[in-house]
């Protein structure tokens, strides 16, 4: 059919539209789709902390057209201070993750939206992920940043004092808490490990089992012997000022003062939509990846603590990794 100059008109339009507020709603101008024409990336990152945006800046810097989904909300925002990360130690993770999305914000080609990231599915360009808000994205590439979830024991004051008291690595908060009467809260193996490499650090140290201990024989003999008491009765209670632990309190009543408590609570991963596209998991429940952050499922990627050690340096130098290999990834498919 023969187009009017008021129908070219309309098509402008569109075209300016679509340029001026690129996450506008779908809304069709003589059969043009607007949304299309900013909805389509070359990689999607999913998660906006340390890690999404360390691979987010290199890719920024390999001019490649970049969607950061980030919906706010980091495990670690409790966490009073950052430290063991060069040029930024003693910072708390809300100034460092700020300054590094100004940073990131100045290329052009890295956008960012609000929102949570709740499916994903493959398609015949590469892939497609919606929002909580029903928002959809394409790109050829994924780059899952997204964290882990922590799951708190039922313990009235636990989780209200994770990350500033109650934490869980001494390379993090060890030096802080040296020296002070220090609990571990944990069973087992796992209880054992963390009370062997805590008493480094502190050796006023005892063991809160909240339970029959399951300690080996050889391990109850080297906790005997550094001098750990294991505490076998139940936590009922954590007794703070605002995430400050002041005692603990027992199912019978009585309390044991503390300066810090660590621990290893069980996790998830934040985002369940890796696992749904097909990636695959290691016995620990964290993404598995190769040398080049790679997931098992081709052109989708992992980085930060969904699929490496729980650090802040960590999680930069995999998500920048993530992004140079991404690209590294992009340049051999287009050459």
């Amino acid at each position: 059919m023969r187009k009017t100059r008021r129908d070219f008109l309309k098509t402008g339009s569109a075209v300016i539209a679509a340029i001026a507020f690129p996450f506008s709603l779908t809304k069709n101008f003589q059969g043009f789709t607007v949304m299309a024409y900013n909805r389509i990336f070359d990689v999607i990152i999913i998660g906006g902390s340390y890690s999404g945006l360390a691979a987010a800046m290199s890719l920024g810097r390999a001019v490649r057209n970049v969607l950061v989904i980030d919906s706010g909300l980091p495990c670690n925002r409790q966490t009073p201070h950052s430290h063991n990360f060069l040029t930024q130690d003693g910072r708390t993770p809300k100034q460092i993750s700020t300054l590094a999305k100004e940073q990131v914000a100045q290329y052009p080609t890295v956008k960012f939206h609000n929102g949570l990231a709740t499916s994903g599915r493959k398609i015949e360009t590469g892939f497609e992920i919606t929002t909580k808000t029903g928002d959809t994205f394409a790109a050829k590439k994924l780059l899952f940043a997204t964290g882990l979830k922590d799951i708190m024991p039922e313990i009235p004051g636990f989780a209200e004092c994770w990350g500033i008291s109650i934490i869980h690595c001494p390379y993090c908060h060890g030096y802080e808490v040296r020296n002070e009467k220090t609990g571990i809260f944990g069973n087992g193996d796992a209880g054992f490990h963390h009370a062997q490499l805590i008493s480094h650090w502190t050796k006023d140290l005892m063991i809160f089992t909240n339970g029959k201990p399951t300690f080996t024989t050889e391990q109850l003999a080297k906790i005997e012997k550094n001098n750990i008491n294991i505490i076998e009765m139940e936590v009922k209670q954590i007794e703070h000022e605002k995430g400050q632990i002041t005692n603990v309190v027992l199912k019978d009543g009585s309390k044991i003062s503390l300066k810090a408590m660590y621990t290893r609570p069980k996790f998830i991963q934040h985002s369940d939509i890796p696992a749904a596209l097909g990636c695959e998991m290691t016995e620990h429940g964290l993404l598995t990846v190769d040398a080049f952050q790679r997931t098992s499922m081709p052109g989708v990627y992992a980085s930060g603590d969904n699929c490496a050690m729980r650090i802040v340096s960590v999680a930069v130098a995999t998500g920048t990794m993530a992004g140079a290999a991404i690209n590294n990834d992009m340049i051999a498919e287009e050459f």
